[in-house]
């Protein structure tokens, strides 16, 4: 007779490795309940590189006990963790009182300087980095929003930093130069203004930016608005004071008077392999008409290089005239191109829709790629052409 089949218990035999990393992908909660399985299990938590606590759901209607709770537990995680936390994040909807806990967690990293990846996210209120955040010199990756910092006399920055997320973000231009300075292998870039901010960037600001990112391969910059000089000026260079060769991807979401913004960072990007705009068109009157006042000539920028355009995508495109000369000027220059999407702004009617279909068919204008795939949406509907 067959004896009884034993059990096998395949994931406990995983390397400690796997298990973290399995660990990893599971919520913090149900990764601390892992300790109940068997002995073996009773501390396997503790040796996981990443922690992500979020106060979603633990809301039981008294906020100070819920605080209470919430600290404490994320405390008693911290102390009795075995290893290097490489990776940590903290996401905060309900407890906004709890800053000064957050700078004695910042204070106990900044000891160990094991983590490469740091993300906090807020919702409402501003946080103020301590000074012992920029003691962080392990972080690869950082990623802030609602945050303010101030840079300290000796601005050392973060010499191994890579990716850089930073969304409502209270600092100052010059500031964020000095910052993006000492960063010098950052290759990735986002910066979001929110739609709350009214903090304008000066043309030779914006200029001056990218001589901060001579590494930068990814760029994300959203409602950044660009103060321009005055009217009936136009004062953005057709490029910037240095090439950007290593920028393969180009988002763009940007309150501009005009085109010459995103046409300065194409111009001097001859590398690109994906651009994404989005149009944002200011609905005052009186910006509205400054704007048509200021429109670039796009034949000014027929020297544009795109070599190497994959792919080109406009959102909230409105149908005006020179939004269609940017897309002709784009398409006439991306010998490679491969798709072109455009999603209509959900104020742009049938009628003016079909006429714009008609005027790209009976009147088709130069492509370089030939097998391009040219695709118009409407606003969240399917595809029309």
């Amino acid at each position: 007779m067959k004896g009884p089949r034993k059990s096998l218990d395949r994931i406990s035999t995983l390397p400690q490795d796997a298990i973290d990393l399995i660990l990893s992908l599971m919520p913090i909660q149900d990764a601390l309940r892992t300790s109940v399985l068997s002995k073996k299990w009773r501390y396997s938590w503790t040796s996981m590189p990443k922690l992500v606590f979020s106060d979603m759901g633990v809301s039981s209607g008294n906020k100070e006990i819920d605080k209470y709770k919430f600290v404490k537990a994320i405390f008693h995680v911290l102390l009795l963790h075995r290893g290097p936390i490489l990776e940590f994040c903290i996401i905060l909807f309900v407890h906004k009182n709890i800053f000064s806990e957050i700078d004695q967690m910042i204070l106990h990293f900044s000891r160990s300087n094991n983590i490469n990846k740091f993300t906090f996210l807020i919702c409402g209120e501003i946080y103020l980095l301590p000074c012992s955040f920029f003691s962080l010199q392990g972080l690869e990756h950082l990623d802030l929003t609602h945050c303010e910092f101030h840079l300290p006399l000796v601005n050392k920055g973060f010499n191994r930093l890579k990716k850089l997320r930073l969304f409502e973000v209270d600092i100052t231009n010059k500031m964020l130069r000095g910052f993006l300075t000492n960063c010098p292998l950052l290759e990735e870039f986002t910066w979001a203004r929110g739609y709350y901010t009214n903090t304008k960037l000066s043309e030779c600001e914006f200029v001056e930016l990218f001589k901060c990112l001579p590494s930068i391969q990814v760029l994300r910059i959203s409602q950044l608005y660009i103060e321009h000089l005055g009217a009936g000026s136009n004062s953005m260079p057709h490029k910037l004071p240095i090439s950007l060769p290593n920028l393969r991807i180009l988002i763009l979401n940007v309150c501009f008077l005009d085109l010459s913004t995103v046409l300065c960072v194409i111009s001097s990007s001859p590398n690109l392999e994906k651009i994404k705009v989005e149009m944002c068109w200011d609905h005052d009157e009186h910006c509205l008409q400054h704007t048509f006042m200021n429109l670039p000539d796009i034949q000014e920028y027929s020297g544009i290089n795109l070599d190497h355009l994959k792919e080109l995508e406009i959102t909230n495109f409105h149908n005006h005239g020179v939004e269609m000369e940017f897309v002709k000027l784009i398409m006439g220059k991306s010998p490679v191109l491969k798709k072109a999407r455009i999603e209509l702004h959900y104020r742009v009617s049938v009628n003016e829709e079909v006429k714009m279909l008609r005027g790209l068919v009976h009147m088709p204008f130069p492509r370089a790629s030939p097998t391009v795939g040219f695709t118009i949406k409407r606003y969240n509907e399917i595809d029309l052409l």
